[in-house]
């Protein structure tokens, strides 16, 4: 498949997939209304309101349905309102009116008018608006819709009409200081037909645009393959430019050895890339090299200048998630990961790695990132080797059970609040507040303040940065299914991996012969 259909593909799958899962979605939750309460109301809890005036009204609203005709042959919907008085045996009166005439009943009288209502704690806000009396009590008054009043609990059912309405709570006797038991109730019979019409349309979606995501993303999965090993026909050797060494337009910049052989009797590699000699490698290998000549102030901008960066890579994590899914479940009944999805994946990774590496994860380089899924001379690389064989069972538990160790590990790093109690006065209620950055973001910002200040980016802090991206990208790995081997607990730092000689990134082997 040529790349530009592949993307196309890409694009169309997504564009659908997301709306159907929406759709999917919405369609489950409105038949979960539809069915969470016996009496086929989604109904509130009891909350308590109190006010120190005459009445308690709605919130001003719009008019609602002007263009509805006034009967329809289903239900557009019922409201149930239940009160009770916090004083016992005190007799309460709930109605329903329209607003113009509501307005001219309580123009001139103390009443209070809802505004908003939170939640954890609850709390309800009022505009307090100042008068007199009533004139007359609200049973008296004949323009109410729907009404209820009397002692205990009092329930009120309105089938939802066209106009302006407003909801009205007062003592009965119209005596000042409402102080009420309230709960609120919503019905309709549009919710299993809207229910069942998002499901359809979600499953639709989603039977059209997964293919379409899978298609396109084995097609660019190919395109990022590794190149075969040895040089290419006419080409310079691996390690050489363009395929490894300085960078094309960017002097200073060494990139990782690509995994040639060992030439015989050649002396051990060495530089920023080199192995660590005797140190276990792990088959996910993270790499970034510090730039020598940091800009000092352009971090404070890197991260406007990868905005179309972020745009895509969103679409493509989504397209990442949906090709983990499908490729588990090949895994599931062949033991093998689809090699096409496998380099997308890694594409993914590698992609967000770069862009990582230069605007947010590390600064470590101010040379913009690349649009591509392959490889490429930048100087932050990301790369997995691909199993032949995986284990069937493993991918039912590795990608939650057994990775909840190394997500703790990795909430400590990237953890994006801080958690504490405060005090409200309000009511003696306490609830819980959350602000602060992540560690990897304070050390990031560290590094940033004092390239500012000193124009030096500080080596140690950069290389335990680095080995903090690299335990977080070796668990992506691992989660998204790519390897069955368990991630160690180590924090690797420095801007290679430690590995044996030869190994300092993988093979660019050619796909085994049969491979999917």
């Amino acid at each position: 498949m040529k790349k530009p259909a592949a993307i196309i593909m890409l694009i169309l799958g997504i564009l659908i997939t997301l709306p159907g899962l929406a759709a999917l979605a919405g369609g489950a939750v409105a038949s979960a209304v539809g069915t969470i309460q016996g009496d086929g109301y989604l109904t509130s809890g009891m909350s308590r309101f109190s006010v120190n005036s005459f009445a308690l009204t709605s919130p001003r609203a719009d008019a609602i349905g002007e263009d509805v005709p006034g009967r329809l042959p289903f239900d557009i919907g019922k409201l149930r309102l239940r009160a009770a008085s916090v004083t016992p045996d005190k007799p309460v009166f709930i109605g329903i009116g329209p607003q113009a005439d509501v307005e001219q009943y309580l123009s001139g009288v103390h009443h209070s008018e809802l505004l908003n209502i939170r939640q954890q704690p609850f709390r309800a806000d009022y505009r307090d608006v100042p008068g007199g009396n009533p004139a007359a009590p609200p049973t008296d008054q004949r323009f109410w819709t729907a009404s209820a009043s009397g002692s205990g609990q009092q329930e009120l059912t309105w089938n939802i009409a066209p106009g302006t309405w407003e909801v009205v709570v007062m003592n009965a006797d119209a005596s000042q200081g409402v102080d009420v038991q309230l709960q609120a109730g919503f019905h309709s019979d549009l919710f299993q037909p809207a229910a069942t019409g998002l499901l359809v349309g979600g499953i639709v979606a989603l039977v059209i645009g997964i293919p379409l995501i899978i298609f396109g993303a084995s097609g660019l999965g190919r395109h990022a393959a590794p190149a075969p090993a040895g040089p290419p026909s006419g080409g310079p050797p691996y390690g050489e430019p363009p395929y490894g060494g300085p960078a094309t337009g960017a002097p200073g910049y060494p990139v990782p050895v690509t995994g040639a052989p060992p030439v015989p009797g050649a002396a051990p590699p060495s530089g920023p890339f080199a192995p660590v000699p005797g140190s276990p490698g792990y088959p996910a290998r993270l790499f970034g090299e510090l730039d020598p000549a940091l800009s000092r102030w352009m971090w404070l901008v890197k991260w406007f200048l990868a905005i179309p960066h972020f745009i895509l890579l969103f679409f493509l994590w989504f397209a990442f998630v949906i090709t983990t899914i499908v490729a588990g479940f090949g895994i599931l009944f062949t033991g093998r990961y689809p090699r096409a999805l496998f380099d997308f994946n890694v594409g993914v990774m590698r992609w967000n790695w770069r862009v990582a590496f230069y605007a947010y994860a590390a600064v470590g380089t101010d040379l913009y990132p690349p649009f591509t899924l392959r490889r490429t001379n930048y100087p932050a690389d990301f790369d997995v080797d691909y199993p032949e064989r995986l284990s069937r069972g493993l991918v039912l538990v590795k990608w939650w059970l057994l990775s909840i160790p190394h997500l703790l590990v990795i909430a400590a790093f990237t953890n994006t609040t801080w958690r504490w109690r405060a005090d409200n006065n309000f009511g003696g209620t306490t609830y819980v507040q959350e602000t602060g950055p992540s560690l990897l973001g304070v050390l990031v910002l560290i590094a940033a303040v004092i390239l500012l200040f000193t124009g030096r980016y500080q080596r140690p802090l950069f290389d335990f940065i680095l080995g903090v991206n690299r335990w977080i990208y070796r668990v992506l790995a691992y989660t998204a299914l790519m390897r069955d081997e368990y991630p160690p607990f180590r924090l690797d730092q420095g801007a290679a991996e430690p590995e044996g000689p030869g190994a300092a990134m993988p093979p660019a082997a050619a796909p085994p012969a049969g491979a999917p």
